[in-house]
């Protein structure tokens, strides 16, 4: 796999069972890449560990006089640079590429699973960790699964070089190849507590980027209700926690980089003073003593990498195991799309609580608990966050559908839909019918005035579609964010339509306005609106009220009103106690609500008349 072939066709079905198990099967789909580095750096290592033997030679040559000798000496030691050269920069190439490879395939897994559980995936896990598994997570799985090969080309070359010195000089050689695995495996001892340390400090920055990521998507809220303070405290302590985690981790990694230097100068210092006695005595050459010596010093370059395996995967496990848990995650019903073939059309039904959304028609749910609506607009989706009877279309389980199927015949827009940095123009470039032109999909949801703001925010935008938006929106308010969000949803043109209060942050003047383009532009269409608002609910051809779990009243929204006691509770906000003075409250928002309705239909004819004078 090279870098231009990714994405991936396949990323592959991931062992999510742990992170240890995870780490493991991106190593083995990467045989390929791992093996291309392990040749790359064992052709690097060796080359520099046969460095000293072209030394040795060259000594020896220059003691004896022979010029023939250094001339080889020589030659081998140019071809030992020259395989030096190409070697690093083949481990390099390969090593970057398996880094990439698998950070990018792990990026792959994570967004295949979020696109499968759709909004059920905040539900069942932070958001904030999400953002961690992705970002800085998907960096430290790839950095272990690169250096395993690299590690196991250096472990190889150690091996070989001790088999080398142990033949080439055995009075040296054997305290060589005896002191060499003693240093490789005096630091074990400190490496369990090394990890641990390692994990806390992982533990305590993702927990901190993940309330930084909530505090940020929140912000405005919480500058609001005056919380900005309070959640900005408990970042700055959770981020002194994650400063003292890593000082204490640091410290733990330094003493044993501290150690991989000290045991190799003594080993060093020990080999200089056995080889100058035993040079002195004439049983080994200076050549000999200079070849061995020149070998320890060098050998203390890939022993360096059994210290970077070590923290690789004391880092990259944490990761590992928080991205395992987000791709262990599994849809609460998933038949595999066993229906696979044209989308069905018909009426949209749930059996788990009775609501009929007829076909063709817009159907406004009332629900008095917003999080049960929020379920029930998932499932009508056909992605609930719980396991339950699959919602029919035209009669055909969703669940029995591919999941690209489902979600091309019913798109759901939840309370809070999230618009993507860049151009008005790319945000309404999604998945569409045809049908629907953008400039009509903006004027229903009514945008003008978001488009005003835009065009003045980016001056170099001559036409309103090339106007940037910043990430997530943040620029605009809660109302124009929720206006493009529905204007994107309109373009799309679905067969099934479900909006989960698309109206909540907008003034009723603008709301009034919506709910009559949003009727004229669905028109023949299935739509199916949670909401609670008297203009969009006056609007509706059908109104269904669903408490505790089921439908328990149908009709429209001017006779429900007067006649359900629940329904004018959650419409009209009145409590049991006010039971007396409702159904007057009652009709005078609906008269105002009808009044609103009249004097923007009044407003419209002046600006038309106004115009074509």
């Amino acid at each position: 796999m090279q870098i231009q072939d990714l994405p991936y066709p396949d990323p592959g079905v991931p062992d999510a069972r742990s992170g240890p198990r995870f780490l493991w099967w991106l190593g083995r789909n990467q045989v390929g890449g791992q093996l291309k580095s392990l040749a790359w750096g064992l052709l690097h290592f060796l080359s520099v560990s046969t460095l000293p033997f072209c030394v040795g030679l060259a000594v020896e040559a220059v003691v004896d006089r022979s010029g023939a000798r250094l001339a080889a000496a020589g030659g081998l030691m140019a071809l030992a640079c020259a395989g030096n050269t190409i070697g690093s920069t083949g481990l390099h190439r390969a090593a970057v590429t398996n880094w990439i490879t698998a950070a990018a395939r792990v990026q792959q897994l994570l967004a295949r699973k979020a696109a499968e559980l759709g909004s059920a995936l905040t539900r069942r896990v932070a958001a904030g960790e999400v953002v961690a598994v992705s970002t800085g997570d998907v960096e430290k799985i790839g950095w272990f699964v690169e250096a395993m090969s690299r590690f196991t080309a250096a472990a190889l070359t150690v091996v070989v070089v001790c088999v080398g010195l142990v033949v080439y000089q055995p009075a040296l050689g054997v305290v060589v190849a005896v002191g060499l695995p003693v240093l490789a495996l005096a630091v074990l001892p400190l490496l369990p507590r090394a990890t641990r340390r390692a994990d806390q400090q992982r533990e305590k920055a993702g927990r901190a980027t993940e309330l930084a990521s909530d505090t940020v998507a929140g912000l405005r809220v919480l500058r609001g209700i005056g919380g900005e303070e309070l959640f900005l405290d408990r970042y700055r302590r959770a981020s002194q926690e994650v400063r003292h985690a890593a000082v204490r981790s640091a410290r733990m990694w330094s003493l044993i980089g501290a150690i991989q230097v000290l045991l190799p100068g003594l080993l060093l210092i020990f080999v200089v003073c056995y080889g100058v006695h035993l040079a002195r005595e004439g049983r080994i050459t200076v050549g000999q003593l200079v070849t061995v010596y020149s070998s320890v010093l060098i050998l203390t370059y890939p022993l360096r990498h059994f210290e970077e395996i070590a923290m690789a995967y004391s880092f990259s496990r944490p990761s590992a195991r928080r991205a395992a848990r987000v791709l262990s995650l599994e849809r609460a019903t998933d038949s595999g799309g066993s229906l696979a073939g044209e989308a069905p059309a018909g009426d949209l039904y749930d059996p788990t609580t009775g609501l009929l959304a007829p076909a063709g028609r817009l159907t406004a749910v009332v629900c008095g608990d917003p999080d049960a609506a929020g379920r029930l607009a998932e499932r009508l989706g056909g992605h609930p966050s719980e396991p339950g009877t699959s919602v029919l279309l035209g009669g055909v389980p969703l669940d029995d559908l591919p999941l690209g199927d489902a979600r091309t015949a019913v798109l759901v827009q939840d309370k809070d839909p999230v618009l993507l940095s860049g151009t008005l123009r790319e945000l309404l470039d999604v998945p569409a019918s045809g049908d629907v032109d953008a400039r009509d999909a903006l004027s229903a949801a009514q945008c003008e005035d978001v488009l005003a703001a835009l065009a003045q925010g980016s001056l170099d935008a001559e036409d309103p579609m090339d106007a940037r938006i910043t990430e997530r929106g943040r620029s605009l308010s809660g109302g124009q964010r929720q206006r493009l969000a529905l204007a994107r949803s309109l373009v799309t043109d679905p067969e099934v339509l479900v909006l989960d209060e698309p109206t909540s942050a907008v003034d009723s003047h603008t709301e009034a306005r919506i709910a009559q383009g949003l009727q004229e532009l669905r028109d023949g269409r299935t739509t199916v609106v949670f909401t609670s608002s008297p203009l969009l609910l006056d609007r509706a051809d059908r109104v269904v009220l669903v408490h505790d779990g089921e439908v328990v009243a149908v009709g429209p929204h001017r006779e429900l009103v007067h006649a359900e006691p629940r329904y004018r509770a959650v419409v009209t906000r009145d409590t049991e106690d006010d039971a007396a003075g409702s159904r007057s409250r009652a009709d005078a928002a609906l008269t105002d609500a009808l009044d609103d309705t009249e004097v923007l239909e009044e407003t419209d004819a002046l600006e038309e008349i106004e115009e074509t004078a």
